[in-house]
């Protein structure tokens, strides 16, 4: 049972029972903060508050089981090191803390009264449950903890600019205006909105050299700020590269022609393809066209327009091929029969590739004879 639980909250496997719990959960996640949010209002009806309690204590029920179930069947999802260590390992991660934070106000409203500031606290932190299910989520934090030293780093960088700004604009204001720059860390908030150029006017220096700490301030501030910009927008293409390979590479293991390669050799073939997305009813060939690629279904089937009988390619086949090793142009049109996803293999890399690998250049030829030969019915291209 335990093990059965593990996939539905964790996989697949069991798709149905899989969607109708993670669609349970999110929806407890959406009730809390929804109530949260509604009894912040100023307008709010306090006659409506029992029905907005009740659906919160709903939903903590739920998230309070989910917490539980969590706990139970983690030694069943990480490596074999003691029940007890899995679970409390589990509890020591951050989603572990954020799932017994969502759920603690709860607990203590059962023996002491919480305040409704607390609920609200717990449902905002239950957001950050979100990114078991939100790959987006999932993707930040990976980005955030692989440059975690180079954000670092900007932001000491920043922090020092910051004390500066905020030392030297005290020096010079403090005579001037002793009721808003009257301390450093008072002269910090400013040099904080100023440095970010967000500038809520709350605080502005009037004295001509101020006046000048705050334009070399704002330029430095656009400059720093730039830097983590920067590091993250490197780290997510970095990140989204790395996925994306792996995703190639597990979908080229797949096909039939790459299936007795080693890794190194799919591999290669993976940083070789291009993906392709193929809606219903469009021509991906057309007879007559010059060769330059050959196509692999992932998902989906095509048709080839052969006389007197079509035939339909479907995952794992591959065509164009023939038009690519014979050096001609294609001998067929080919449309989408499904939406498709595929994998192109530009004509120089097919090239490159066959070369480099001669157990695929001898099996796309022996494939490419059968085809033309009319021993394979599928034909291409």
């Amino acid at each position: 049972m335990r093990a059965q639980i593990n996939q539905i909250l964790h996989s697949d496997s069991q798709p149905l029972a899989h969607i109708l719990v993670k669609a349970l959960f999110l929806l407890a996640i959406g009730v809390v903060v929804t109530v949260a949010m509604v009894e912040t209002l100023p307008n709010f009806d306090r006659a409506a508050s029992s029905f907005t309690y009740n659906i919160r204590e709903a939903a903590l029920v739920v998230l309070t089981v989910e917490f539980f179930l969590r706990i139970w069947v983690e030694p069943e999802k990480t490596a074999p090191a003691g029940e007890l260590v899995c679970r409390i390992a589990y509890l020591k991660s951050p989603l572990g803390i954020v799932d017994f934070l969502a759920v603690l106000p709860a607990w203590v409203g059962l023996i002491y009264p919480v305040e409704l500031h607390w609920f609200e606290l717990a449902a905002a932190l239950s957001l950050f449950k979100l990114s078991r299910y939100v790959p987006a989520l999932s993707l930040v934090a990976n980005v955030v903890v692989r440059q975690g030293r180079s954000i670092f780093a900007a932001l000491v960088v920043l922090s020092i600019l910051l004390v500066f700004a905020a030392t030297v604009i005290y020096l010079f204001e403090y005579e001037a205006q002793p009721n808003s720059f009257e301390s450093i860390p008072q002269s910090l908030w400013w040099a904080i909105s100023t440095m970010a150029t967000v500038g809520y006017g709350d605080m502005a220096p009037i004295t001509p050299i101020g006046r000048l700490i705050g334009g070399v301030a704002m330029v430095f501030g656009i400059a720093m700020f730039a830097v983590p910009a920067g590091i993250l927008a490197s780290g997510f293409a970095e990140e989204l590269r790395k996925r994306d390979f792996v995703v190639n590479w597990q979908s080229v293991a797949r096909v039939p022609l790459f299936a007795r390669l080693d890794a190194n050799a799919i591999s290669s073939v993976a940083q070789l393809l291009k993906p392709r997305s193929v809606s219903t009813n469009q021509a991906i060939v057309r007879r007559g066209d010059v060769a330059e690629s050959m196509y692999f279904i992932m998902e989906g089937e095509v048709e080839v327009e052969l006389t007197p009988t079509p035939i339909r390619l479907k995952q794992g086949d591959f065509f164009g091929e023939i038009a690519l090793v014979e050096n001609i142009r294609r001998t067929a049109t080919i449309f989408s029969v499904t939406n498709c996803r595929l994998l192109v293999l530009e004509a120089v890399d097919f090239h490159r590739l066959v070369d480099q690998i001669p157990e695929l250049k001898e099996q796309i030829e022996r494939t490419s004879e059968e085809r033309l030969s009319g021993n394979d019915r599928r034909s291409d291209k």
